[in-house]
This record gives C-alpha cells, sequence and structure tokens, in this order.
C-alpha cells in the first residue's frame, strides 16, 4: 500500500483568483501522476472552502477558498484532510459549518475541526483494501478556537506533557490503533520558521508512536524539517507548504517541499520516497534542477537524528528505508 501525505494546501486568495480561470487540478502541476501512485492521499487544508462567512477579527492573515474548488482537492484524488490548523476558522463558525458537509458530499474524510469536540476530535478511517488506515489530527495553534462538548471548533492539543489534553490525545490513538491496521497522526504545531525541531515536539512525537501511531506527520512551519525513524516508525517534524501563494523568503525557501510517499510492507511502513517540490505560479511542481539540492537538505537536517536516505537521481527522488529501530 502507498500513502501520499502533503503539507500545507493553500487554496486561497491569489490561488482562488487562479481557480476562477483555471483548470481544477492548476494548482497541482505535474505531480498527479506522482500523487495517482497512492492508493490514500493526505493533505493539511490551510483554508476553509466556504462562499460565505466574515474575516476572524485581530488576524492578520485570512484563508478562504470559493467552495466549488472542493473540486480542485477531487482532481487531485484527495481522500482525506486535516482541519487542524490555525486558517481553518477565519471566516468564522458559518464558513466552517458550510465546508463540512460540501467535504462530506464529495468524498473527503476530514479530522481535527468539527461542530463540537467528538467530532473535532474523532478519527477519520479511509479503508486501501483490506486495511483500514486511521487519520487523528490535532493543533497546538490559536487556542481559542478550542471546540468545546457545545461549541464548534478544531482539535486543540497543546505540546505540553504535563496537559490532560495530551494524555486525553494518547488515549485516543490507543484507542483508534485497536481499529485501524495503520495510524496517521497529524500534527499542525508550532512556529512558521526555523529547521531546528523543538524538543517538546520530539517527545510528543514518540510518544505518539509509543502509543501506537505508525506515522507521525507534522507541518504548520512554512519550511520542512529532518525526519526522524523511530521504533520502525517515520516522524515527519514539518513538512512544509504544498501549494499557496506565499513571498518566497530566500533562506528558509517556504516554496520547497517533497510528496512524501509512504509505502508499507503489509501494514508495517517499510519505505518513505520524497519527490522534491516547487511552488511557482500559484501551483506545486516536481523540482527538476534543485532536485537534488532540495533532497540534500532534507538529507543533512535528518542526519541528526540518524536517519538514513539515499538521492536516486534517475527517478529524482529521495529514499528513507524504515528498517531501523531506534
Amino acid at each position: 500500500m502507498r500513502i501520499a501525505l502533503l503539507g500545507d494546501v493553500m487554496l486561497g486568495r491569489l490561488v482562488n483568483d487562479e481557480l476562477k480561470v483555471a483548470a481544477t487540478d492548476y494548482p497541482w502541476g505535474d505531480t498527479l501522476p506522482v500523487l495517482r501512485q497512492a492508493d490514500i492521499r493526505f493533505a493539511n487544508l490551510e483554508c476553509v472552502l466556504a462562499d460565505d462567512g466574515t474575516p476572524a477579527a485581530g488576524k492578520m492573515y485570512h484563508f478562504r477558498s470559493d467552495a466549488r474548488n472542493v473540486e480542485s482537492l477531487r482532481s487531485a484524488g484527495i481522500d482525506v484532510v486535516s482541519l487542524a490548523n490555525n486558517h481553518v476558522l477565519d471566516y468564522g463558525v458559518d464558513a466552517l459549518l458550510e465546508m463540512l458537509p460540501t467535504l462530506d458530499a464529495n468524498g473527503i474524510l476530514h479530522a481535527g475541526a468539527g461542530i463540537d469536540l467528538e467530532s473535532a476530535r474523532s478519527p477519520a478511517v479511509r479503508r486501501a483494501g483490506p486495511t483500514a488506515v486511521g487519520f487523528i489530527a490535532f493543533t497546538d495553534n490559536e487556542p481559542g478556537w478550542e471546540a468545546t462538548a457545545r461549541a464548534p471548533g478544531t482539535y486543540y492539543v497543546p505540546v505540553d506533557s504535563g496537559d490532560r489534553r495530551v494524555k486525553d490525545l494518547l488515549d485516543m490513538v490507543r484507542r483508534t490503533k485497536d481499529h485501524s491496521q495503520l495510524l496517521v497522526v497529524s500534527a499542525h504545531w508550532g512556529a512558521n520558521w526555523g529547521s531546528k525541531v523543538p524538543s517538546a515536539h520530539q517527545s510528543l512525537a514518540r510518544a505518539l508512536i509509543d502509543a501506537g501511531s505508525d506515522v507521525v506527520f507534522g507541518h504548520s512551519a512554512h519550511i520542512f524539517r529532518g525526519i526522524e525513524i523511530y521504533r520502525g516508525r517515520p516522524i515527519v517534524y514539518s513538512a512544509g507548504d504544498f501549494v499557496d501563494d506565499y513571498a518566497v523568503d530566500p533562506d528558509e525557501r517556504n516554496d520547497q517541499s517533497f510528496v512524501f510517499l509512504l509505502e508499507t510492507d503489509g501494514n508495517v511502513p517499510s519505505t518513505l520516497r520524497l519527490h522534491p517540490t516547487n511552488i511557482a505560479r500559484l501551483q506545486t511542481r516536481l523540482a527538476s534542477r534543485s532536485a537534488g539540492k532540495i533532497a540534500e537538505r532534507m538529507q543533512r537536517l535528518s542526519r541528526q537524528f540518524g536517519t538514513r536516505s539515499t538521492w536516486i537521481e534517475s527517478d529524482r527522488v529521495l529514499e528513507i528505508p524504515i528498517d531501523v529501530v531506534s
């Protein structure tokens, strides 16, 4: 089985404007053949899909894409999205409540936000043949957006080992793993910049794997960070930005990321194949001349965790074997 994992997908602002005149699959550029290799495709949806709503007060950036752009997600075959992030309520509760049935009607599963805490924290489960793959999504961004028993919002979990919500998250991982052959935990956490992995992220990621997660897939930072293999399970600390209209920092290079293609042996992760990407002209494209340098940066960032990898020039892919228990 193969699962494609994508970082932040932001279809608002200028991308939304482009989608008024361009084909629905425009944002995905030439990455579609890689995405089609996967049995399941997952992304963090870094905007709200809605036609209504009021911009949230006190925020500098508001990301909304027309509700009809759910067709753009469909064109890429996106099966599951995380809604646990700091932009899902940019246009208020009404926009969130407009988006949820739109995703449902188009067969796109979602996790991480909902009409109340129970729905926000509920896992999404997608089957690939006989395998049930579970997805749990949480964020430590925007604590004021935390869902409650009676109010819509996000599945908010502070990255603090002493907080009861961390214990609740770990308990949910254990319960979900009992009903899923493979479990992915999506974490929208931390600050926007800097390649260094916070020690609290590493501690929580390892605890998630100890509790039963097979993959920890982090995002929120605009740049990618290193990958660790812990107890034979991959931790992607930050996937970076996959599609957006952001200005590019020439040093941090927030226009660079990957299609993270996870391959399994049965229900056990076996290999991560990273296809380098660039954002240009409001779409993502497979990196060409810069591919080797993007991969080299990931190798350097991952080496600090003892992660082995091989750049395969003929395929323009960085291969990480998941066979080392650390």
